[in-house]
């Protein structure tokens, strides 16, 4: 994967995202109230599948959960089994 990736944070539609070639992986949540966010569905197209893209924007929504104060409930099982392996890296 390059580097050139950028993962964007679209808070009205509640999504972060990633556009490589034309195609567009997502990361979207709900937020359910003022402390937690629900990060509820990964979506990576074939044509980008394998590219590390679906790590990519869950990596960023964390951070961004992390930055500013708020908890996941990843109700994503994407996002579940991402958090899982990080926190067994610690």
């Amino acid at each position: 994967m390059r580097a050139t990736h950028e993962v964007t944070h679209n808070p009205e539609a509640q999504t972060f995202e990633v556009f490589v070639d034309g195609h567009r992986a997502h990361l979207d949540y709900r937020r359910l109230n003022y402390t937690t966010l629900d990060y509820c569905h990964t979506f990576v197209p074939d044509a980008l599948r394998g590219q590390g893209l679906a790590a990519l924007v869950t990596a960023a929504a964390l951070d961004y959960a992390r930055d500013n104060g708020f908890e996941v409930r990843p109700s994503c099982s994407y996002v579940a089994t991402y958090m899982q392996r990080q926190a067994g890296r610690r």
